[in-house]
């Protein structure tokens, strides 16, 4: 398994508090499952299962790629974040889940409203050839199959990315909006919940480019990209190259991350490589 959490911080004398309060929320989790035929965990067993977290990934074999909390910020703020799930077969993303626990089950295409009667919690299910689904995490509805928007004209496509500054260069990515002609504003979201909704047209094209330095991690869009895909979309860096996620636990890619369909890809391509050339951008960064 490559996960993003580690458990060196709990090993030390400051962080004593807070994996007594982890061991018991998991014996809490083990106690209310009648199905799990499981005894209680020590402290140490719960350390042994976070560390099976630190595999390095690569081309061969299976890995399970588990970001436990995407989104950080906007979990802490009562916003969207996302449980994420990976399967790699030999470097390649083969099966994906997000849960999205505040995404509302209805379209965001016009933002979250604040007050909606709308169902709120999606689970998105992908496998290679197999589509991707999305259905109510509470478990009350059927897996419905979705696909990316068909829009085919910039001017009238909605456009996703970051809600945090800190995470992707807003003025390069409305730049490159400006350039498409796309007139809506940006949805901002945390998370991968943002390849959810556009796998199922909620966006039309989504925007990340890190600010210089960044490495992108593979936990971060190995769910992500599966779902997007299998719903007939595409992912990909600014040489138009898909995303790869065979060489570990770190994506090297070409300057950043683009998500649209597949009649777009060529425009949004263009105008992509346009912008980043206007800022002279490295390359790879």
């Amino acid at each position: 398994m490559v996960a993003e959490e580690g458990s060196e911080d709990l090993r030390t004398e400051a962080g004593a508090p807070m994996l007594e309060r982890i061991t018991q929320l998991v014996n809490d989790a083990i106690a209310s499952d009648a199905a799990l035929d499981v005894a209680p965990l020590s402290k140490e067993d719960v350390l042994e299962a976070i560390d099976w977290g630190n595999s390095e990934g690569g081309s061969n074999g299976r890995h399970w790629v588990l970001d436990p909390i995407d989104g950080t910020r906007g979990f802490v703020r009562g916003d969207q974040y996302a449980i994420a799930l990976g399967l790699l077969d030999n470097g390649k993303v083969v099966a994906g889940v997000l849960g999205c626990p505040n995404l509302p089950m209805g379209s965001i295409a016009n933002g979250i409203p604040a007050n909606s009667s709308e169902p709120v919690g999606c689970l998105f299910v992908a496998s290679l050839g197999a589509g991707t689904t999305v259905e109510p995490l509470d478990g009350s509805g059927e897996p419905k199959r979705v696909h990316v928007s068909d829009v085919e004209d910039t001017a009238i496509a909605t456009f996703c990315e970051s809600y945090e500054s800190a995470h992707t260069m807003q003025d390069l990515t409305a730049n490159i909006a400006g350039t498409l002609g796309v007139k809506a504003p940006p949805v901002r979201i945390d998370s991968q919940a943002k390849y959810g909704a556009m796998a199922r047209g909620d966006a039309v094209i989504y925007l990340r480019f890190p600010h210089f330095g960044y490495r992108e991690k593979i936990w971060d869009h190995a769910a992500g990209a599966i779902v997007i895909t299998e719903a007939g979309g595409e992912v990909f860096d600014a040489a138009g190259e898909p995303l790869d996620f065979s060489r570990g636990r770190w994506l090297d890619l070409d300057t950043g991350i683009i998500a649209t369909n597949k009649e777009l890809k060529p425009v949004v391509l263009s105008a992509v490589q346009k912008c980043v050339k206007d800022l002279k951008i490295p390359a790879k960064h």
